[in-house]
């Protein structure tokens, strides 16, 4: 596909009779991908320790403010580009969900003053979507406040807030509707992924934020597909109550063997036995809400870690194919995590002898010696401080059991991912310091495609399950 001969311009979608629809009626299912570490940056995929918020934080010390907007800017027109997006299309995927981060439309410092830079590389994106024929979603994937406990929401801590303060759901309803009133009119946007991965701790925000949500889009954007996740990270779809009109419902989908202490496929794996019988029934109890009402599904995410094990990955493709063809016999829509990282998960990788990879190395190596990411750190790496710790903390507190996944996790998120990690990403940060501006580009510029490795047996495992579909 070339810059000079554009693909048909995607068209207007619409939720209805358990399907997505095209104008004319026909079911339509995205086959896509997520654009994760682009305008919303999360650690394992850059290679950074902590949250997105605290690096530019650390960066903004050690180059000051100008410099790290410019760094900045050459670094997202790099990520995501005209060739990524003709690369997309040419695997015969249909769609990208673009995850952003409130924090580019709007500062903590000056609520509801929107910056046109933002903006401005949203647009950018979807234009590029718009000349290669793929669909775009827009993916609010960190909210004011912190709609979950973790890193991809930006989160400086363990608590969200976004549940205990109305103005934070305020920030985000008004975000919102700047959002619709710019692509009110934009087909290529399939619609608007209103709260990526919510995990509300009382049980009875969720429900009365998407309907509040909903009806301030509404009233400026009657057209626009929404797409709602469940609630404990795109899990639960208890807590939401009845179903909104022109909505798809997305859940995630994560079986253990693909993640990095997964075990064989088929076979054990976390305790259990895993096949595709297993996936099956994962899927099948994930979707009973949307089954009950008769909606439509988006497989939000889903993607194993790759280990570097010829096995292992061998087995990892094996469950990733399983869990397509299920989401195809259910004609559910479905969106691969993520793009481009550093070789843990993308589609595409940094190149052996990326700049990035060459200056940046040995804090990454640090980074998975502590172990301190979320996902892609191993906890053994820390064991002598951890278990220790679990031992005491289960004696001391044998009942303290916190939402979402208990005491084991939130020991871990509060020593692994906050405790080590915080000092981390100033060591981090200063590694940015006395370069050139050449060098600085030379980083910005290491994400580009022509700097990365495709992963060709995934790509290629792609390639043949689009080519089939109907």
């Amino acid at each position: 596909m070339s810059s000079s001969s554009p693909a048909a311009a995607p068209s207007w979608l619409h939720a209805e009779a358990g399907a997505l629809r095209n104008e004319d009626g026909h079911p339509i299912v995205l086959r896509g991908v997520g654009i994760g570490g682009w305008m919303n940056l999360e650690n394992f995929i850059t290679g950074h320790p902590s949250t997105e918020s605290l690096l530019r934080t650390e960066l903004a010390r050690v180059l000051g403010p100008e410099t790290l907007e410019t760094f900045f800017a050459r670094f997202l027109d790099g990520f995501f580009a005209e060739a990524d997006a003709q690369f997309i299309a040419s695997i015969g995927l249909n769609f990208v969900r673009l995850p952003v981060n409130y924090r580019h439309f709007e500062d903590d410092d000056r609520p509801g003053e929107f910056k046109a830079s933002g903006f401005a590389q949203l647009d950018r994106a979807v234009r590029l979507c718009r000349r290669s024929g793929l669909w775009a979603l827009i993916d609010l994937h960190a909210l004011p406040g912190g709609q979950n406990h973790d890193w991809h929401s930006d989160n400086p801590s363990h608590v969200p807030l976004l549940w205990r303060h109305r103005d934070f759901q305020d920030r985000t309803v008004g975000l919102w509707e700047r959002l619709a009133e710019r692509y009110r009119d934009e087909p290529t946007v399939a619609g608007y992924n209103l709260v990526n991965e919510p995990a509300d701790p009382t049980g009875h925000g969720l429900g009365p934020l998407y309907r509040r949500l909903a009806a301030a889009i509404r009233a400026i954007d009657s057209r626009h597909v929404l797409f709602l996740d469940g609630d404990r990270y795109a899990q639960d779809f208890t807590t939401i109550g009845e179903p909104l009109d022109n909505a798809v419902y997305a859940l995630h989908h994560y079986p253990h063997p693909g993640s990095l202490s997964g075990g064989d496929y088929p076979g054990l794996s976390g305790g259990v036995h895993y096949d595709r019988g297993r996936v099956a029934q994962e899927i099948d109890e994930r979707t009973g809400y949307m089954a009950h009402h008769d909606l439509a599904s988006l497989v939000g995410e889903f993607g194993p870690v790759y280990v570097g094990d010829e096995r292992a990955d061998a087995m990892r493709l094996r469950l990733l194919r399983d869990q397509i063809e299920l989401y195809e016999q259910r004609q559910m829509s479905w969106c691969l995590w993520t793009y481009k990282d550093i070789g843990l998960q993308g589609l595409c990788y940094l190149a052996p002898d990326a700049f990035w990879r060459a200056h940046l190395g040995g804090i990454i190596a640090k980074k998975a010696r502590l172990g301190v990411d979320g996902w892609g750190g191993r906890a053994s790496q820390l064991a002598d401080v951890l278990e220790p710790l679990e031992r005491r903390f289960a004696a001391e507190f044998p009942a303290f059991s916190p939402y979402p996944f208990g005491a084991r996790n939130y020991v871990h998120r509060l020593v692994r991912h906050i405790l080590f990690a915080e000092p981390l990403v100033v060591e981090f940060a200063e590694r940015f310091g006395g370069l050139s501006g050449q060098e600085l580009d030379a980083l910005a510029d290491s994400f580009r495609l022509e700097h990365c490795v495709q992963r060709t047996p995934l790509v290629e495992l792609l390639r043949s399950l689009t080519s089939t579909a109907p």
